[in-house]
């Protein structure tokens, strides 16, 4: 493999085949034709099958990687520069990215499958067409209709998850809630008035179910999406403030000091 090599694909691999800084440098697809992988994704036990679409972010926790002797797959693999630096829409692929860390499985429907595999194959062939006159810019041009694609089903997986949590515990309605409105709104107020208990239930309620309070979940959901922005140069200071309605940038500021231990600029140098 070479080093400046952005984009892998292995079509119907029979086992693993990850470059060596799989984990550090590539986010990693996989869509599984048969057979099973079974692995260990932020400490919690998965095991993926036929059908289904696997998708690691770079720099999260990936262990114990073993297959089943049927096992085939098409697995690609995407520097991590090239993807963050080509995010079509902030707003777009908040939602997806975030789903995605704590959703490593997705069941695409049979007309998507197709579609998953189309992309893989499209964009590793521009990634590999590098003697082409505007090769940076078609290949920025094709990552970004990537991630449109796969955030489009990705979208499709998140509209049905939350249909099915409308019937589910109160627990399981916040947790969706804090998904959905957490850009905006950091009050447990916002989210008990909802639910229509009081602040204090709902708090009683996480703490049951996970030790922890409604508002330290409120908290965690908008660390990850304020990191996640903060990681997209193209978007500035204030317009991240504005789009998270903060009063101010000063305001956002001193919140992301409080809540990561730097300021929004500290916190960009040090990526």
């Amino acid at each position: 493999m070479s080093v400046n090599q952005k984009v892998i694909l292995h079509k119907t691999a029979s086992k693993a085949q990850f470059p060596d800084e799989f984990q550090t440098r590539f986010h990693t697809h996989i869509y599984c034709q048969s057979g099973t992988v079974k692995f260990v994704f932020n400490d919690k036990q998965y095991q993926g099958k036929k059908g289904e679409f696997i998708f690691w972010l770079a720099g999260l926790r990936v262990s114990d990687l073993s297959f089943s002797a049927n096992f085939k797959a098409t697995m690609l693999f995407v520097d991590s520069d090239l993807l963050t630096s080509n995010l079509p829409s902030a707003n777009v692929s908040i939602d997806s990215y975030i789903h995605s860390k704590e959703n490593p499985i997705l069941h695409p429907e049979k007309k998507d499958k197709e579609k998953i595999l189309k992309n893989f194959q499209l964009l590793y062939d521009k990634s590999q067409e590098t003697n082409h006159r505007f090769y940076e810019e078609m290949l920025k041009l094709q990552m970004q209709l990537f991630l449109l694609e796969m955030w489009h089903i990705f979208e499709d997986e998140l509209d049905r998850r939350k249909r099915s949590l409308q019937s589910g515990t109160l627990y399981e309605q916040f947790m969706q809630l804090v998904q959905e409105h957490c850009m905006k709104e950091r009050e447990v107020r916002f989210y008990s008035d909802k639910l229509n208990i009081t602040p204090k239930y709902l708090n009683y309620i996480c703490k049951v179910n996970t030790q922890i309070t409604a508002s330290e979940w409120i908290q965690r959901y908008t660390k990850e999406r304020i990191m996640f922005l903060l990681q997209n140069k193209n978007l500035n200071i204030s317009e991240i403030a504005d789009e998270m309605d903060f009063s101010s940038r000063s305001f956002f500021t001193r919140y992301v000091k409080k809540l990561l231990g730097v300021t929004p600029k500290e916190y960009r140098e040090r990526i």
